[in-house]
């Protein structure tokens, strides 16, 4: 049986917006999603599970329940209310407060700038990414936080799931407000991201040379949805554009030449400014992070000519029917997981951290019983076997760090699908007591934390 580094990391992330609440307290200013009403299937963002309140109560059950790594968000509106201008002493302190707290509780904290929740302000006056603007507003709150945080963290993500930038969901999580969502849009907010990302990773290595940034990317492994030459070359097409150029971006500081290519051909290649490429050659990343959670197959037959290789999957997706697939069509494949490891391993030569892993799922506390989450041990099982076996192959991997550990709002607001080991007591419309009470899997979860993931 394969031992992982005794040095390996276990524990969780969440984002601000589904964890913290307090939502116009103590300087707080307005996000995105703090405008964002409650609907029949997902609740509003104003308290979340109250973790602004209830942090050391959330940390406490991290540490029984052996969490040695715990990958927040800072708020950007919490910390800088406009997003520019003037810093929020009270919001800093929050965060002093919590990660001390992590700190004293034997837990690792990683700071994630940006989890899409985008200063409100900056999205009315900029329209969030697409504005270049952004980048320097970017840079100048990343800085703060290094300047206030960098003695005590080690570890940083800018962008959660940075790819999703060259994607459809780019305009949901870019700040975007107005706008024909056109391709030079798409393309604007990829780059601008990616230029924020770059010179942040300077500025770190420059003041906090011991600390260490990671690019991110929310992973999906995509199969051709049958063999024809067709579906494997709009899959390696996808992959090019989805995946493939960010991770050349994070290790190598440059574009693909396909997508560069593409661009040219599209009229977008002025979006690339004086010395822009040679800004982002300069970017460094010390770890390769991502999130995974699914599969999905696609059918080249279902996406029209001279469709954006960008949307792909949004055209072609279809369902794979040897895999079983969550209530929300989220299909388990854990044998992806590990061949992910390998790839992303071998071709960047990185150390690999796989941050975001997990299972949503319908769950009732009835007060009395513990909720029998079988199927939860089962998906993290089968995952933590396959980074075992992976790691026995040849790939470098620092960690494995579920998603939401703790019951949060899932990232569509909805507390009914919830990931956690924890569950919290609340619905979509009633927040209840916030109880906290620990299901099958938290049990599950001390004993491999414990036992450095031998005992499965």
């Amino acid at each position: 049986m394969t031992t992982l580094d005794k040095n390996f990391f276990w524990g969780n992330s969440t984002s601000s917006m589904q964890t913290e609440g307090a939502w116009n307290l103590d300087g707080k200013g307005m996000s995105v999603y703090d405008i964002r009403p409650a609907a029949d299937n997902s609740s509003d963002w104003k308290t979340a599970i109250d973790d602004y309140h209830r942090f050391q109560e959330d940390i406490d059950l991290m540490k029984d329940m052996g969490m040695n790594f715990y990958r927040f968000q800072i708020s950007w509106s919490r910390v800088q209310p406009d997003g520019e201008g003037n810093f929020n002493q009270k919001g800093i302190d929050f965060y002093h407060n919590f990660i001390d707290a992590l700190l004293k509780a034997g837990i690792e904290p990683m700071i994630c700038l940006y989890h899409f929740d985008m200063p409100l302000n900056l999205a009315r006056k900029y329209n969030g990414f697409v504005n270049r603007e952004l980048v320097f507003k970017f840079l100048d709150y990343g800085k703060k936080m290094v300047d206030e945080f960098g003695d005590k963290v080690k570890y940083w993500i800018t962008f959660n799931e940075q790819n999703c930038y060259s994607l459809s969901w780019a305009f949901k999580n870019s700040g975007y407000i107005t706008g024909q969502k056109s391709l030079s849009d798409l393309y604007l907010i990829q780059h601008n991201v990616m230029l924020a990302h770059s010179l942040f990773t300077q500025y770190l290595h420059k003041e906090k040379p011991k600390d260490l940034v990671g690019g991110m990317l929310a992973y999906q492994e995509v199969y051709p949805a049958v063999s024809t030459p067709e579906n494997v070359e709009a899959v390696r097409v996808f992959k090019e554009f989805s995946n493939n150029n960010l991770i050349n971006l994070f290790t190598r500081g440059k574009y693909s030449q396909e997508v560069l290519s593409y661009m040219k051909a599209n009229n977008l290649s002025d979006i690339l400014k004086n010395k822009d490429l040679e800004t982002i050659s300069k970017t460094k990343n010390d770890f390769l992070s991502f999130s995974y959670y699914s599969s999905s197959l696609l059918d080249s037959s279902l996406i029209p000519v001279n469709a954006v290789p960008n949307y792909y999957i949004d055209l072609g997706h279809k369902v794979n029917p040897y895999l079983r697939t969550n209530e929300w069509g989220w299909q388990i494949d854990s044998l992806a997981f590990k061949g992910i490891l390998l790839y992303l391993s071998d071709l960047t030569g990185q150390p690999i951290f796989p941050i975001e892993n997990g299972i949503g799922a319908r769950e009732k506390w009835d007060g009395k019983h513990q909720i029998d989450d079988q199927y939860r041990i089962d998906y993290h099982r089968a995952h933590i076997q396959a980074l075992k076996e992976a790691v026995e192959q040849g790939a470098k991997v620092i960690g494995y760090l579920g998603w939401g550990l703790i019951d949060i709002p899932s990232s569509q607001g909805n507390v009914d699908k919830r990931y956690g080991a924890v569950y919290v007591n609340r619905t979509n419309h009633q927040l209840l007591d916030l109880k906290r009470v620990p299901k099958k899997s938290y049990f599950w979860f001390k004993k491999v934390f414990a036992s450095n993931g031998e005992e499965l």
